[in-house]
């Protein structure tokens, strides 16, 4: 189940010039664009960009809060210096309502940073799962995922793990995005209000060179960038390692994961098959794949933060050094060197910005390069040519079929197929000749499938393995439709039918029916949902193969009642001959030779 394409693409094409760095960047910004623009230009875009601007806001009020703070500190310790109670009280009293207002500011600004967060994420979940629910795109990126292609063969790149990608990466994508855009904006704003008072308070840099004597202006200013730069530059080398591993961690996690819910679903079957050791081996061997690529990513964390520490303590007296030799000279007083030493912290933690975020950019990075692939998916699996309404006495009608499998080899080829009312047709055919993919194209989800296929809307699909959801058993029975849109008499009469009288008395009971009814139960639940519904043509795929002989003939019998009385049909697929004694029409898969156009041709023969 690896996608070890996508990783490999990650760790091959790092950027090694300015120019490819600077197109990687711009290549990121429109990624993080075409994810986010659909949100803030959604129904919910006012109510959004309201929240957006109040975020940005308060972000630029805490900004100036930090401006306040960094002339109070001259204030205060000046008054320190100069021992002057009088103003040491005045200035404590300030820093009072200047924290009071400081908190009020951080509270909201997270508060309402965690509200747009939740909202976006919630547009996005929606959105994500509509597209994902919608013409079988769940089921074509399955399909994909185990080797399927386009019509030609050519496998598509589709992503692994949605499920994984819209429950955790939408999360993560909202919340880093926000977290980091409006850090950046801090930053930036920091630094335009904060350059000038340090460049200001720093005054110049004296020196002589070859009998001449130069000054810098702005000295310190000039020193946070030389240290921020040199800062940046050495924490990209050294982290740029998390970005394809953080990737790779979010995949091996969701395998691992994923093989537990296999086990789960698949629990009796492998109970039977006394396969604990196997399936053990195998979640042992998917967690070491997560363990091995976590320590690896610890690993390259330990060597960024083995920097960052270095960079954030040296960050603390390193303006105290530039600016000591003029405090103690006399030229500046300890309220002035405290206020340089704060402008100086808060200029170069904006400058440092990319440092201090490096390892929440890189897991972004990962999350984004996620997300993107799973939105271009979208438009690369192929999509599937919908059946198009048949006449009411018709069930299907077929011109020019064309059924294929994902490899690109061809089933059928330019089939005509008709059920009429009154038609009972068998299915037969070879094992692997592709009985139950005919199916697939005439219920119009096969994505491999050309032709036009026209058929009754008033039609269900009895699969050998039928999907029943966990919950009420009513819900169940009616499923997918809502169980609220039958009543109870109907409910219990169509369990009586299909057999199952000991569960009419248990509409209500909520359990987890596909691991709580036997295979039999399964596929007399899903007779009933025909029974209940009433449908004026049926399609049956071997719906029948875990019955007895004599569960299998009732069975039939009421559903060949059914159609008949609606003056609809039956098509079935079915290898048990007391199976053909209910259908009046067969239709058998026979091989073709070598080289034909097709590897197989479906033939009518004698009933």
């Amino acid at each position: 189940m690896s996608n070890s394409t996508d990783n490999k693409n990650l760790t091959t094409t790092q950027p090694n010039t300015l120019a490819a760095k600077w197109a990687a960047t711009r290549q990121q910004a429109q990624r993080v664009w075409a994810l986010s623009k659909p949100y803030f230009s959604s129904d919910q875009k006012w109510k959004a960009r309201g929240l957006l601007a109040a975020i940005v806001a308060l972000n630029l009020g805490l900004v100036y809060m930090n401006v306040l703070f960094n002339d109070w500190n001259k204030l205060f310790y000046d008054s320190l210096q100069d021992k002057n109670a009088a103003v040491f009280w005045e200035q404590l009293g300030r820093f009072t309502y200047l924290a009071f207002a400081f908190i009020v500011i951080a509270v909201y600004k997270f508060y309402l940073s965690q509200l747009l967060d939740m909202r976006w994420r919630a547009w996005m979940t929606t959105h994500y799962l509509q597209r994902w629910l919608s013409n079988q795109a769940f089921y074509r990126f399955e399909l994909s995922r185990y080797g399927a292609g386009n019509a030609e063969g050519v496998a598509s790149k589709n992503p692994d793990n949605p499920d994984q990608r819209i429950q955790e990466d939408i999360g993560q994508f909202t919340g880093q995005t926000l977290s980091l855009t409006m850090g950046l904006l801090n930053s930036v704003v920091t630094l335009g209000s904060f350059v000038g008072i340090l460049w200001t308070l720093s005054g110049g840099f004296a020196f002589k060179f070859q009998g001449s004597e130069y000054v810098i202006p702005g000295f310190m200013v000039w020193m946070a960038v030389v240290y921020s730069v040199a800062g940046s530059v050495i924490t990209h080398y050294i982290g740029r390692p998390q970005i394809a591993l953080n990737f790779q961690q979010q995949q091996v996690e969701a395998d691992f994961r994923h093989r537990m819910v296999r086990v789960r679903e698949y629990s009796e079957s492998i109970a039977l098959d006394r396969g604990e050791t196997v399936e053990h081996a195998q979640l042992e061997l998917r967690f070491g794949r997560v363990l091995s690529n976590y320590l690896n990513l610890i690993r390259a964390q330990k060597r960024l933060i083995w920097f960052t520490s270095f960079f954030g303590q040296a960050a603390v007296v390193f303006p105290f050094l530039v600016a000591a030799p003029r405090f103690f000279s006399g030229a500046i007083q300890l309220g002035e060197l405290m206020q340089i030493s704060s402008a100086f912290g808060q200029v170069q933690g904006a400058m440092s910005w990319f440092v201090d975020s490096y390892s929440g950019l890189a897991a972004w990075r990962a999350t984004t390069d996620r997300l993107t692939t799973f939105e271009e998916s979208f438009n690369k699996v192929m999509p599937v040519t919908a059946a198009a309404p048949a006449v009411s006495d018709v069930a299907v009608h077929t011109s020019d079929l064309g059924v294929a499998l994902p490899t690109g080899a061809i089933l059928l080829a330019h089939t005509p197929l008709q059920v009429g009312a009154g038609d009972t047709v068998l299915l037969t055919g070879p094992s692997g000749s592709g009985k139950s993919t005919l199916f697939r194209s005439l219920a119009g989800i096969w994505p491999f499938a050309t032709g036009r296929v026209e058929r009754s809307e008033d039609t269900m699909f009895l699969p050998q393995r039928p999907y029943i959801p966990d919950g009420p058993l009513r819900d169940a029975l009616a499923y997918p439709q809502a169980a609220a849109s039958f009543a109870d008499a109907a409910l219990q009469q169509a369990l009586q039918d299909a057999m199952l009288p000991h569960l009419a008395t248990q509409l209500d009971r909520s359990d987890a029916w596909s691991q709580k009814l036997s295979g039999g139960e399964q596929q007399r639940l899903a007779f009933a949902r025909v029974l209940l519904k009433k449908p004026k043509w049926v399609f049956a795929d071997e719906a029948t193969s875990a019955l007895d002989t004599a569960a299998e003939t009732s069975l039939y019998q009421r559903l060949t009642a059914l159609v008949a009385a609606r003056h609809g049909g039956l098509v079935s697929i079915a290898h048990r001959p007391g199976v053909a004694a209910f259908h009046h029409r067969h239709w058998a898969l026979e091989p073709q030779a070598e080289g034909a156009e097709a590897l197989f041709k479906l033939s009518e023969k004698a009933a």
